[in-house]
């Protein structure tokens, strides 16, 4: 009974969260926490990023101050390690209400060796990524124009380059802004903003003081370029200080402010100026994309009416109308030309390689059906940014699943071609996707372990991975296939003949390479848009939210492969080309390819840095999603086009 309930909430949730989520609608990912004044405020950090060399590595490679008995790992899940997040405790003290004015934190002096890798790490455009109370440091800056502007999504950078001299200066101070809320009926405050505004000072001591970065003495001593009681302010920035240099025997001198300010932001809808990125991309932006992809969809449709409802009856009642004629009629009637022709043929198995057709076809319904339940569940909230590494904790389980139906959708496929090598059918679907990504993903990994990156999965997490493909996924497959061949064999409306019927040579435009080059163009088109922020998100270490707008996208892509193949399909058909079934694949799955021509266009943007392994990162990662793509659309595009023939084949009397 509780099951049932708690079945029919989500049902209800996700109701509603179709209604709302082009607002943002948010579901809270944790338990608010209320601190007393004076309470600790746990910081801590989580891996440097850069978008342009896309190699997460760990806080602590570089010199920064470490927390007293060193860095203790936070508890993680299996998605934000395979999602290189590695997140930490840090030295920072804040506690509840407490101001802070330019508090030392420690000194390091660099070496040779030092001073370059965190020279090196400036130049790559990495950025610090700091957590407190499950919320993201924002950074706060100045613009070229003297504005200060806030940025919700991929941290702050650890230094900069001067552009004329090319000098290479690091942020050894920082002013931690948090923002509180007093919920009614509670003690507490919770926190509910977190933004952190980087400044790089050259530390001195007062009356020439020098610290040798381990006695008590020096985190008391007053700096001559810290104000007493007040904050550090960028608005005052070389009035009195220069710029902390990176360069050996360099010593630095870190140092923080802490500010508090109440807020009435309320602790539910803390995130919402994260997820909004404080409305930096208005809504009609996506609006747009919605738009567009429906006037794409309505077009296509209203095509598909015009074109096969009217010639498709048409064409029915006069082959129907033939069947009635006498025999000396029907020898006049010469001319008889059209899709009815190859009734003998339509339903014979591919030629070539139909056991990989039902793989790929099982494939991209598992892949495609394990999309649509994890852009669901994070379009009603319950994968949020908040949870981090839920979203692909979900997808793995998602795609486990969905094995059933991988397994079901092949068998019955290749029952129906006849096949006599179920086992071999059967293994190929549970291993042959799985097994390409498995390995590609180790190749990386290996790689990355090298580069000693923290997207460097663990090898006990791998080793997770691995049991859940084997011990889960692999057995559902079977499961799935085991109901398949149980089922009857599916049944043809038309007999095939024993020998093939020959197929005229086609023009141009009804060659199957021209449709198959050009009808990926159309889904790809209603998509376009949409794909540019999720892009934005993969790649730029942005924060993307907008599931609701996804999930419709992605419905509008699978109707628009239906139309379009279906479309191409009943032209083939009428110009006597029978070998449909791995056209209708290749026809719907072209979208993909126009995505993967799309990514080298959008690569662009990421000003990518010249090392190699961030090319075969960005180009192997898109070539599986981009082949995960070309599964999906290929399976909708062979599904809809075998329902299409069947039905169409069903309403003619053939002799």
């Amino acid at each position: 009974m509780t099951k049932l309930r708690s079945m029919m909430a989500k049902a209800s949730v996700f109701s509603m969260a179709i209604l709302k989520t082009c607002h943002g609608f948010y579901v809270p990912g944790v338990r608010p926490y209320e601190f007393e004044q004076g309470e600790e405020v746990p910081m801590k950090v989580n891996s440097l990023t850069s978008i342009h060399t896309q190699l997460p590595k760990d806080y602590y490679r570089l010199p920064f101050c470490r927390p007293t008995g060193g860095p203790k790992m936070a508890s993680e899940n299996l998605g934000e390690f395979l999602t290189g997040n590695k997140i930490q405790n840090s030295p920072y003290s804040i506690n509840m209400l407490r101001e802070v004015y330019c508090q030392v934190l420690c000194q390091v002096t660099l070496t040779k060796l030092e001073a370059h890798t965190l020279a090196t790490h400036i130049k790559y455009g990495y950025h610090n990524n700091w957590i407190i109370d499950n919320l993201p440091g924002a950074s706060v800056g100045i613009t070229g124009s003297g504005q200060q502007q806030t940025h919700y999504a991929g941290g702050f950078p650890i230094g900069f380059i001067t552009k004329d001299t090319k000098e290479v200066y690091v942020y050894n101070h920082v002013n931690i802004m948090l923002e509180y809320h007093n919920p009614d009926g509670k003690d507490g405050h919770r926190v509910v903003g977190f933004a952190v505004e980087p400044m790089s000072i050259a530390h001195e001591y007062s009356g020439g003081y020098e610290w040798d970065g381990e006695s008590s003495e020096g985190f008391t001593k007053p700096l001559s370029t810290c104000k007493a009681n007040e904050h550090m302010n960028l608005d005052s920035k070389g009035t009195y200080y220069s710029f902390q240099k990176v360069e050996p025997e360099q010593s630095i001198i870190y140092t923080y402010d802490v500010t508090w300010k109440y807020s009435e932001t309320a602790w539910a809808s803390r995130w919402d100026v994260y997820l909004s990125e404080d409305h930096m991309v208005p809504a009609q932006v996506h609006w747009y994309s919605i738009t567009n992809s429906i006037l794409v969809v309505l077009f296509l449709s209203l095509l598909v009416v015009s074109i096969l409802v009217r010639s498709l009856r048409r064409d029915i009642a006069g082959y129907n109308a033939m069947e009635a004629l006498t025999d000396e009629e029907k020898e006049e009637e010469l001319d008889e030309s059209g899709w009815k022709l190859v009734h003998a043929d339509v339903f014979r198995p591919p030629a070539k390689y139909p056991m990989a057709f039902c793989i790929m076809v099982g494939t991209g319904a598992q892949i495609g059906l394990c999309a649509f339940f994890t852009i669901c569940c994070s379009a009603v909230g319950f994968l949020s940014p908040a949870r981090r590494g839920s979203l692909m904790t979900a997808t793995l389980i998602f795609y486990m699943l969905c094995g059933c139906l991988a397994g079901y959708v092949s068998s019955r496929l290749y029952k129906s071609f006849r096949g006599r090598q179920w086992q071999m059918c059967t293994l190929a679907t549970a291993t042959a996707f799985p097994g390409l990504c498995f390995m590609i993903f180790i190749f990386f990994n290996t790689i990355l372990a090298f580069f000693r990156s923290t997207a460097s999965v663990p090898f006990l997490d791998l080793v997770i991975v691995a049991a859940m493909w084997c011990c889960v996924s692999i057995p559902l497959v079977f499961l799935g296939a085991y109901f398949g061949y149980k089922e009857e064999s599916m049944e043809f409306p038309t007999v095939t003949s024993t020998i093939a019927r020959a197929v005229p040579e086609p023009s141009f435009f009804m060659k199957p390479l021209v449709g198959i080059s050009m009808a990926g163009m159309v889904p790809f088109a209603a998509a376009y848009v949409e794909l540019f922020f999720i892009m934005t998100s993969l790649w730029m270490d942005q924060f993307y939210y907008v599931f609701g707008f996804t999930l419709i996208v992605y419905l509008i892509l699978i109707v628009t492969c239906a139309e379009v193949t279906v479309l191409l399909c009943y032209y083939q058909l009428c110009a006597e080309n029978h070998r449909w079934w791995w056209f209708s694949f290749f026809a719907s799955g072209s979208t993909a390819m126009y995505m993967f021509l799309y990514s080298f266009f959008w690569f662009g943007s990421l000003e990518a840095s010249k090392m190699l392994i961030t090319y075969m990162l960005y180009f192997g990662y898109m070539f599986l999603i981009c082949t995960a793509m070309f599964l999906v659309t290929g399976s909708v595009g062979a599904l809809t086009s075998l329902w299409f023939i069947r039905k169409i084949f069903g309403t003619i009397k053939v002799d």
